[in-house]
């Protein structure tokens, strides 16, 4: 399965979840490393877009194209399981403790959440300490300008 993420270019060399453990995001709290991936490149660019300025867009955003094996089992988180509001901004620590229970279990390598932002599509969220992350690779990137309509 090929997944997608969009990062800035000077870390798109590795994947290692550092970046959302700094500050906590929907479905992790500060201090637990994951990575945030996507289902398709339009996804990947609206989950950054709605935390952009639109003063400031950086112009050194990558599109990265991942491959995570056919043989690596994906946990999935759906909708009805969730608590509700769990899509409100900002985000609630109930997704949080989901992330962050799927990540120190580490029974699964893969976490297939909803999106918050696109109704109907999905992320993807790496666990980097699971025995199965070094089997998931970065297939390429390139440089991934914004549209300046979007802005």
């Amino acid at each position: 399965m090929q997944v997608y993420r969009l990062s800035r270019k000077k870390y798109a060399s590795e994947l290692s979840g550092i970046g959302a453990s700094k500050s906590g995001n929907r479905w992790n709290s500060k201090g637990t490393e994951i990575i945030y991936c996507a289902n398709s490149r339009a996804l990947a660019m609206a989950e950054v877009s709605v935390h952009l300025s639109l003063i400031n867009v950086p112009k050194d955003f990558v599109m990265l194209e991942i491959n995570i094996p056919k043989s690596i089992a994906i946990q999935i988180l759906n909708e009805k399981e969730l608590p509700e509001n769990w899509n409100d901004f900002p985000h609630t620590y109930k997704t949080q403790k989901l992330g962050d229970t799927f990540i120190y279990s580490n029974e699964n390598c893969i976490l297939k959440v909803p999106s918050a932002v696109v109704k109907g599509d999905y992320n993807y969220l790496i666990n980097p300490r699971h025995r199965n992350f070094k089997k998931i690779n970065i297939l390429n990137f390139y440089e991934f300008p914004f549209d300046k309509r979007l802005f």
